[in-house]
């Protein structure tokens, strides 16, 4: 099943959620949004906010469900 994580470089709880996905061996693809730039970054924080609307991090996508 594909695991795929938008988060924040920064942020505390995305990076307690990439250890406890690396200490359980999950494989997953992530993005920090907050390392991208211009026109790429805002096409990633628009595909977040369809995803949630709170636009909070971690988001997280497991399949088809979205873990806010």
């Amino acid at each position: 099943m594909k695991v795929k994580m938008y988060t924040i470089s920064t942020c505390s709880h995305c990076k307690a959620t990439k250890k406890f996905m690396n200490d359980n061996a999950v494989e997953y693809e992530y993005v920090d949004v907050d390392l991208l730039d211009g026109e790429e970054r805002q096409v990633v924080i628009e595909e977040v906010k369809k995803l949630n609307s709170h636009l909070s991090f971690p988001t997280i996508i497991i399949g088809e469900r979205i873990i806010i």
